[in-house]
């Protein structure tokens, strides 16, 4: 039997609560409010606390110090109607023992208070934070308050206060990269650099300079020393982007900086020590990479110490409101609508996003600009390939490389006319070649390039 004292100010959950736990041989003693809490504490101490965050006078969150210096072996389980990230951050970090949200599963209520008490003798531990959690939420903002997104924001909160690893997966758009900044500033690394890199942006005979340095006469063009991106990321964060592109013979060299914490700059014996905490991302399933042998298993582990799988937005449509209400807030003030139409939110309910918040943002800033300010409609939303009847090869071409762009500009990278004739070029190149069964003088004709040209792009290529 222990003792279980529950706060929170809605009858109904006070009763449910006291019912399930003194089935279960509990005793249970309920208050309305914080205050009210603290003349039970007198009478005796509970063995663990069930504490809402919305409370008349002092909040759930406000309160959780004085609980944890009060009672500091006593676990302390929040529960709110109104999670997120902010929310849930503020709870580990003042020392929660779990955060739960309204409404929940009573059988799902009843084991954690029992996990709770099971673990009542050992002191939460609290997650370091060295960035105020207001201006997080304001520059690296993660919107949503759904189910999914409550267990996103659970986990960042919770792995955030290591310097483990995180490998955080998802479809393209899903956002990804805001995770990794959350992450990042909310961990003991906040006050070093964050800094992204898209490995399949690399050139992979350059990637072990790009990411090592390189000291001076190390290969031709090498004119001097140059630091490389664990230089750059210092005693911060490292975010990997499209981890699946990896070269496995990089694969090696990676998961050797990962174990040792060391790294040679390219054409220097001397290793350096890193400080840098990494953060990888991937929208392609590694385990079947890994079964087709194009990704090691080693370094699959290594990276995967803790793990981050983000929803589609298909899987959290409830938080589409949300987020469009973030958009338009965040558009200049001439463009915000005076009012959305009901047709506006149906024609949302019924697209399929495959693009996800990606793209869901993409169509709220065209229909914004179309609306010019009015009231949006379902007029304003641009059709995706699949809707339009008239859609041919160009369009889809063209639909590509936004897409393209926009993940681009999204990530802050340039070079972007360069990198996108890199990409494109050597496909275009061995499509005409194959269509023409590899004679050059042919592939030179439609590509209406004279075969001298076309023979250096393919030396350069190759």
């Amino acid at each position: 039997m222990a003792r279980i004292l529950v706060i929170d100010d809605e009858p109904a959950i006070c009763w449910s609560a006291r019912a399930l736990l003194t089935d279960r041989g509990h005793v249970v003693d309920i208050a309305a409010s914080v205050e009210q809490s603290w003349s039970l504490l007198h009478d005796a101490e509970p063995d663990a606390i069930v504490l809402d965050i919305r409370l008349p006078g002092v909040d759930g969150i406000s309160a959780l110090p004085e609980f944890r210096q009060r009672l500091p072996q006593t676990p302390v389980i929040v529960m709110t109607a109104f999670g997120d990230l902010p929310n849930a951050v503020s709870a580990y970090q003042r020392g929660a023992f779990e955060y739960l949200l309204k409404p929940f599963d009573l059988d799902q209520f009843a084991e954690l208070v029992e996990r709770a008490l099971a673990k009542r003798d050992r002191s939460v531990k609290m997650l370091e934070q060295g960035t105020e959690i207001a201006r997080v939420a304001e520059v690296y903002p993660l919107v949503g308050t759904s189910a999914a997104m409550q267990s996103v924001y659970r986990q960042i909160a919770l792995f955030a206060g290591t310097d483990f690893p995180v490998l955080i997966t998802g479809p393209t758009g899903s956002g990804k990269e805001l995770v990794a900044r959350a992450i990042h500033e909310h961990s003991g690394a906040a006050a070093g650099p964050f800094v992204p890199v898209c490995l399949a942006s690399l050139n992979p005979s350059l990637i072990e300079s790009e990411l090592f340095g390189h000291v001076r006469g190390a290969f031709t063009g090498a004119t001097q020393d140059r630091g490389g991106m664990f230089a750059a990321a210092d005693s911060g964060s490292l975010f990997f982007d499209e981890l699946a592109d990896t070269p496995l013979d990089f694969q090696v060299k990676l998961l050797r900086v990962l174990e040792s914490r060391r790294y040679s700059p390219v054409g220097s014996g001397k290793e350096i020590q890193t400080r840098a905490r990494v953060i990888a991302a991937s929208n392609r399933r590694l385990d079947q990479l890994i079964r087709e042998g194009r990704f090691r298993e080693d370094l699959f582990h290594r990276l995967n110490v803790f793990c981050i799988e983000l929803p589609s937005l298909e899987e959290r449509r409830e938080d589409i409101p949300e987020l469009v209400a973030y958009f338009l807030e965040n558009l200049p003030s001439g463009l915000r609508p005076r009012a959305i139409s009901d047709q506006f939110w149906k024609a949302l309910e019924q697209r399929k996003w495959s693009g996800n918040v990606r793209e869901l943002r993409h169509v709220v800033e065209h229909a914004a600009v179309l609306a010019r300010g009015d009231e949006l409609d379902a007029a304003h939303l641009p059709q995706t390939a699949r809707d339009s009847p008239s859609c041919d090869a160009s369009s889809e071409l063209e639909q590509a490389v936004i897409h393209w762009v926009d993940q681009e500009l999204d990530a802050g990278r340039d070079r972007l006319h360069e990198r996108l004739i890199e990409k494109t070029e050597l496909a275009l190149l061995r499509r005409v070649l194959a269509e023409t069964d590899q004679n050059r003088s042919a592939a030179a004709r439609l590509l209406g390039v004279d075969r001298a040209t076309l023979r250096q792009r393919l030396r350069d290529e190759a």
